[in-house]
C-alpha cells in the first residue's frame, strides 16, 4: 500500500526501514524520504507514526510528540 504519494513510499519499504532500526519519524524520513514531497508529511505523517507504534509497541503519542519546526518568520509567496 501506498503511503507517502508524494515520494510513493510504501508501507512495505517503510517496515523494512524499522526492521532495520529506524525507532522515529525522522529517522524514517532520512531513510526513506517519507515526508520530503510536496506535502511535508501533512498526508503520510500519522500514516507513518501509526506503523511505527504497529511495528515497535511504542505509543503513538510519543511518536507523534516531536517538534515540528514552523519557519521562522512568515513570507510572502512573491518574495519566494
Amino acid at each position: 500500500m501506498l503511503i507517502c504519494r508524494c515520494e510513493e513510499i510504501t508501507e512495505e519499504e517503510i517496515i523494512e526501514t524499522i526492521r532495520a532500526g529506524a525507532r522515529s519519524i525522522a529517522g524514517i524520513r532520512r531513510r526513506t524520504r517519507a515526508g520530503m514531497g510536496l506535502c511535508q508529511g501533512r498526508t503520510c505523517r500519522r500514516l507513518v507514526a501509526s506503523i511505527l507504534a504497529r511495528e515497535t509497541g511504542l505509543p503513538p503519542d510519543d511518536i507523534l510528540s516531536e517538534t515540528r519546526r514552523p519557519p521562522l518568520r512568515p513570507l510572502k509567496i512573491d518574495i519566494l
